[in-house]
């Protein structure tokens, strides 16, 4: 797939759950939006729930190409991971939360701690991609979540907090990372349009 693109594009690098588990998310989720609302929290749409691996605000258009034959190579060193959607929290801490998020769990091997490694590695490798493509890439340190709310100023959110410690979603399998062109603007509310552009299936296969 191919994607409309100006000089410059916003763009990431992504693990994306099945519909189904970010339906059980949202199910969850759904009661806290109304009744556990902070002043100036803002959650995110289910449909645009994912991992972020690698990000970049300006993909130039020169760079597409060969952004997407490193992404096939890192993806062909990466394996299959089960994973689940785990747990939560706040960034940068509870007492002023300034991002709501949920966590994840990944097994390989028949070990969670093979399974963050290999889940390390494929941000690496996305983001060694992003740049040896000639992309500026967000260097961050790698923290695997998905996130659900934001708010406007620091707020306290212990009690939101607690209540995404809690959860505990379906399992799945990872077979695929997805580069994901972010439209400004775009969406609902004047928020981001995401629109997956290619697929990466993780493996030799």
């Amino acid at each position: 797939m191919s994607v409309e693109r100006g000089d410059v594009t916003r763009m990431f690098v992504a693990m994306i759950p099945p519909e189904s588990v970010l339906e059980d998310l949202e199910q969850y989720v759904a009661p806290r939006r109304e009744s556990d609302a902070l002043p100036g929290l803002r959650w995110t749409l289910p449909e645009q729930w994912h991992l972020t691996l690698a990000f970049s605000a300006d993909v130039p258009d020169r760079a597409y190409d060969d952004l997407v034959d490193r992404l096939h190579r890192a993806a062909r060193k990466r394996r299959p991971t089960d994973a689940r959607i785990a747990g939560g929290g706040a960034f940068p801490q509870v007492g002023k939360a300034k991002v709501l998020y949920a966590g994840i769990e990944t097994t390989l091997d028949a070990s969670p701690e093979v399974g963050a490694e290999e889940l390390r590695r494929m941000a690496t490798g996305a983001r060694a991609a992003v740049a040896k493509a000639g992309a500026g890439v967000d260097g961050q340190r790698f923290r695997p979540h998905l996130t659900l709310a934001r708010l406007g100023r620091p707020a306290e959110a212990t009690r939101l907090v607690r209540v995404l410690e809690a959860y505990r979603g379906p399992a799945w399998t990872a077979e695929e990372i997805a580069l994901v062109a972010s439209h400004l603007g775009e969406g609902p509310r004047n928020r981001p349009r995401h629109e997956v552009v290619e697929t990466f299936t993780l493996g030799a296969g």
